[in-house]
């Protein structure tokens, strides 16, 4: 048995006759005898031992420190560490790494946040000269360029690291004409053209409210939620009740999306339905799993993303694998915990109905780790993308792969985190040989500041984000000296 030490003041010393572990850590010196077994979890066994390994304890005699303790135990090894941050910014250079120190440090004030959160767009919209500070900050940090051949210059610097690439076209919905809906369904399919060139560019992500009128969404989901049945009766039935116009205009909306899915089926590119609001979700989903009935037959193209924070989604993901059963084809899905939780909350009071949000961060934990945990046990029908920053959410996927022999990069088990955050996350990964990609967004500033918003509003609201990324990036720029 030989023992893992992460951190250089611990030394393990296996005395192969005897079985015995001595595990020395400061002061505090531990005597271990070891058998196989089974046994509850001990989250250290001293000071600074827990990054070294985890141990399962069968009987354990404490005595006060630094007395001897003798157990039995098991080590078990961790699927994979976060915190080698040579892996996770060799693709920066210091002068990266200090802007992003500096700008994760603001991001960590949320008066500051809140403040630049609303006068952003009301300065882009007003036209006011922003726009460099803009670009130089936030913008670099979370955003690939403004155009496409802009952003390939970053997909390929990922690559050169076995990090693959979502490429995100930023464009988000509104009231447009129908022209710029056209135009926005051709950017679509000129992502996936480009990405079919690239070896490291599996998906594209689409927002279905960057070709649609957002409140014709809005009415459809309104509709929906009135009448019963399944997901895709419902949309049916309520389709039918549109008035011609609107009933040509969607027509139009499902076009442009069949074009899309044609385009990126012919050129073997996942599509990446992104989520949206409840108030216009049904829709958009019922969309999305008749396109995979259309195109997922064989292999996944077309995925649904998830979001975990909404208390009735884990019940929604095992509903969709039945039809996907039923029907013979592909559930494909990209599991998230969400990032509209103060939106979602707001509009729910102010308008006098039941929150769709979990009531805490403890039950959005657990029915995501749920749906990921199902998604796994069922990969003979679904394609998984785990897309999260929480650190445990993905060991805990990685160590189902690896307690079951299945391979890292399994084709079935995608991992991806935002460009900009939680690089230890992704390329540990990448190192550990999983299939993993940074989402990356492109598009001019105007249309890419509600992500950014987002972005912002994300790192200040959920707790540890921006002193988790302050500290890695911190302990890099020290190793560097």
């Amino acid at each position: 048995m030989a023992g893992r030490a992460a951190d250089a003041q611990i030394c393990v010393i296996v005395a192969a006759v005897s079985l015995k572990l001595k595990i020395i850590s400061g002061s505090a010196v531990f005597y271990v005898r070891y058998r196989r077994g089974g046994g509850y979890y001990v989250p250290s066994c001293s000071n600074g031992c827990t990054r070294s390994f985890f141990l399962k304890i069968q009987k354990t005699a404490a005595l006060p420190l630094p007395d001897i303790l003798i157990g039995y135990m098991q080590e078990e090894k961790l699927p994979v560490s976060f915190d080698n941050t040579e892996f996770a910014f060799k693709y920066k250079s210091d002068g990266e790494l200090r802007q992003a120190r500096l700008l994760f440090s603001m991001m960590g004030q949320p008066a500051l946040v809140k403040l630049g959160t609303r006068l952003t767009p009301w300065a882009i919209k007003n036209k006011l000269p922003i726009k460099g500070l803009i670009r130089s900050t936030i913008f670099k940090q979370f955003v690939g360029g403004e155009t496409l051949e802009e952003t390939a210059k970053v997909a390929a610097r990922l690559g050169r690291y076995n990090v693959q690439v979502i490429l995100d076209y930023g464009v988000e919905g509104g009231e447009d004409s129908e022209k710029e809906y056209d135009h926005a369904a051709g950017e679509f399919i000129r992502v996936i053209d480009y990405a079919a060139t690239q070896s490291n560019i599996p998906f594209m992500s689409v927002k279905v409210t960057g070709f649609s009128r957002f409140s014709l969404l809005e009415k459809i989901d309104r509709l929906m939620t009135a009448v019963t049945g399944t997901l895709i009766k419902r949309y049916l039935q309520v389709i039918d009740q549109l008035d011609t116009a609107e009933k040509e205009e969607w027509h139009r909306v499902r076009t442009r999306l069949l074009r899309i899915c044609e385009r990126a089926a012919e050129k073997k590119i996942g599509v990446l339905i992104d989520a949206e609001e409840t108030w216009i979700q049904d829709p958009v989903d019922a969309l999305t799993i008749l396109m995979m009935d259309t195109f997922n037959k064989m292999t996944p193209i077309i995925y649904n993303t998830v979001q975990l924070y909404r208390h009735d989604r884990l019940q929604f993901l095992k509903d969709c694998h039945e039809a996907a059963v039923e029907r013979n084809f592909v559930l494909a899905v990209k599991l998230v915990r969400g990032a509209y939780m103060e939106k979602e909350r707001a509009r729910a009071t102010e308008r006098g109905y039941s929150s769709p949000i979990q009531p805490d961060k403890a039950s959005t934990d657990r029915d995501y780790d749920s749906g990921v945990q199902f998604s796994l046990e069922h990969l003979e029908r679904i394609a998984l993308v785990v897309a999260t920053h929480n650190e445990r959410s993905n060991l805990k996927a990685v160590a189902f792969l690896q307690e079951n022999g299945l391979p890292p990069d399994h084709p079935h088990v995608h991992f991806s985190q935002l460009y900009g955050m939680s690089d230890n996350i992704t390329f540990n990964l990448a190192a550990a040989g999983c299939s993993v990609s940074k989402y990356l967004p492109f598009g001019p500033i105007d249309d890419v500041i509600p992500y950014l918003m987002r972005r912002a509003q994300e790192n200040t609201s959920v707790k540890g984000q921006t002193g988790r990324e302050l500290g890695l990036i911190k302990k890099e720029l020290l190793r560097r000296k």
